[in-house]
C-alpha cells in the first residue's frame, strides 16, 4: 500500500493538464490563431465575389458591343481593367493580405475595373434599345447581385481584420504573440477612397 500515494498522484496529472488547458483557453491563448483563420476565410469570400464580377465583365461587354460597336474606348478600358485585376490577382504572394505593397496593388486593380465598369454602364443610358435588351438586363440584374455580395464580403473582412489585428496589439493577445505566434503578423485592410469604395451604379 505504500505506493498508493504515487499512483494518487499520477492520476491526478491529467486532470492538471486538462484544467491547465482550460485555463490557458480562458486566457485567449487560441484567439490569435482563430482570428487568424477567419480573417482569412473572408478574405476568400472577397475574392470569391470579385471572381464572379469578373465572369461578368466579358457576356456585358459582347451584349454592349451589339449596340454601341462605336464606344470602342470604353469597351477596351473595361477589358483591359479586367485583364489588368486578373493577372495582379494570379501573381497576388500568398502573403498577399500581409504586404502592404502588394495588397496595394490589388486594390488599385480592382479600383480601375470598378471605374472602367462604372463608364460601361454609363454607355447604355445613350442606347434605348440596349437599356431594354433582356440579356442585357439580366446581365445588370447578377452584376448589382454581385456588387453587392462584394460589399458585404469586404466589411466582412474588414471586421474580421480588426478584430485580429487588436488582438495582436492589446493584452492578452500581445503577450502570447512573441512567444506563441512570432510569425502571425497585423494584415492589410482596404483604405481606398470613398468615390472608389463605391460601387458602379446599375439600373435594372
Amino acid at each position: 500500500m505504500s505506493y498508493a500515494p504515487s499512483v494518487l498522484r499520477l492520476a491526478r496529472i491529467p486532470v492538471v493538464v486538462v484544467c491547465l488547458g482550460l485555463l490557458l483557453a480562458g486566457c485567449g491563448v487560441n484567439n490569435i490563431p482563430s482570428y487568424d483563420e477567419a480573417a482569412k476565410a473572408k478574405w476568400s469570400d472577397v475574392l470569391n465575389q470579385y471572381q464572379r464580377r469578373a465572369d461578368l465583365i466579358p457576356n456585358l461587354v459582347e451584349t454592349v458591343k451589339g449596340y454601341a460597336a462605336q464606344e470602342r474606348q470604353v469597351l477596351e478600358e473595361v477589358t483591359n481593367a479586367r485583364a489588368r485585376a486578373t493577372q495582379v490577382q494570379l501573381q497576388m504572394p500568398r502573403d498577399v493580405v500581409n504586404n502592404p505593397e502588394a495588397f496595394k496593388r490589388f486594390q488599385e486593380a480592382h479600383a480601375q475595373r470598378t471605374g472602367a465598369l462604372g463608364r460601361l454602364l454609363a454607355v447604355s443610358e445613350r442606347y434605348p434599345d440596349l437599356k431594354s435588351n433582356q440579356n442585357f438586363l439580366a446581365l445588370q440584374s447578377q452584376l448589382e447581385g454581385t456588387e453587392n455580395r462584394i460589399a458585404v464580403a469586404r466589411r466582412d473582412y474588414i471586421e474580421a481584420v480588426r478584430q485580429y489585428n487588436t488582438e495582436l496589439r492589446t493584452f492578452p493577445g500581445i503577450s502570447w504573440a512573441s512567444p506563441l505566434y512570432k510569425n502571425n503578423k497585423p494584415m492589410e485592410t482596404f483604405t481606398v477612397s470613398d468615390d472608389v469604395k463605391t460601387p458602379p451604379h446599375v439600373k435594372v
